[in-house]
């Protein structure tokens, strides 16, 4: 894919050596000239710009871009940059980087954020779900379709050891995508057996999450 990154700070440049790393072209705009450095990511094009202007993302051709990071470290700017990119270059994928909490509300398909990422609350769920055996913890929110990423690590002692997934009675609005069990990763099948300890991810609206915790015995 052909990916454009709006802001070239640390946390713009780490996004771009991954992606990089995963074969895709990257495109690096900054604003600041100071921190233009081609060497610190060789294989990205790096632009020189306001990715606020359009002119300028129409100068860098973003309308050839699948996707749009929005990494800077000013979520005024980053709000900008994603309603830019959905609504004037048509941009399948908009991503947004969320550095206040208190703005989240804004990040949200009327702004033009399919994925938004609130560093504070990613940190937060990653330790909820490290010590919240049985909890559901929200990971990730995907804005356009009002869905999240939920996990639940089943206890040992849970009573649905050695049942199927089949006889999970999910609520509408929910699938279960990924169980992770040790070091595996396992896509479920219908006669698969879940085990104690098992770590569930969801795709659910928020309407069904209690749902499914009661669907697990929680």
């Amino acid at each position: 894919m052909r990916i454009a990154i709006a802001g070239a700070g640390a946390v713009g440049r780490s996004i771009a050596l991954e992606l990089l790393e995963s074969k895709h072209q990257v495109m690096l705009i900054e604003r600041e000239l100071a921190n233009i450095e081609p060497e610190s990511v060789e294989g990205a094009e790096w632009v020189h710009a306001d990715a606020c202007e359009l002119a300028s993302l129409e100068e860098a051709g973003l309308e050839s871009c699948d996707v749009v990071i929005a990494a800077t470290g000013d979520d005024k700017v980053n709000v900008v940059v994603s309603l830019l990119a959905k609504t004037e270059f048509a941009v399948r994928r908009v991503v947004a980087r969320v550095n206040d909490p208190r703005n989240e509300w804004l990040f949200s398909d009327n702004w033009g954020v399919d994925v938004a990422v609130s560093t504070p609350r990613l940190l937060a769920a990653l330790v909820e779900e490290a010590v919240a055996v049985g909890d559901l913890v929200r990971l990730l929110t995907f804005r356009q379709g009002q869905a999240n990423l939920v996990e639940v690590t089943l206890t040992q002692d849970t009573p649905l050891a050695g049942q199927p997934v089949r006889s999970l009675k999910l609520p509408p609005d929910s699938a279960l995508v990924v169980i992770l069990r040790g070091g595996r990763v396992i896509v479920p099948q219908a006669d698969d057996a879940l085990e104690g300890g098992d770590e569930l991810l969801f795709v659910a609206t928020s309407a069904v999450e209690e749902d499914i915790r009661a669907a697990l015995g929680y």
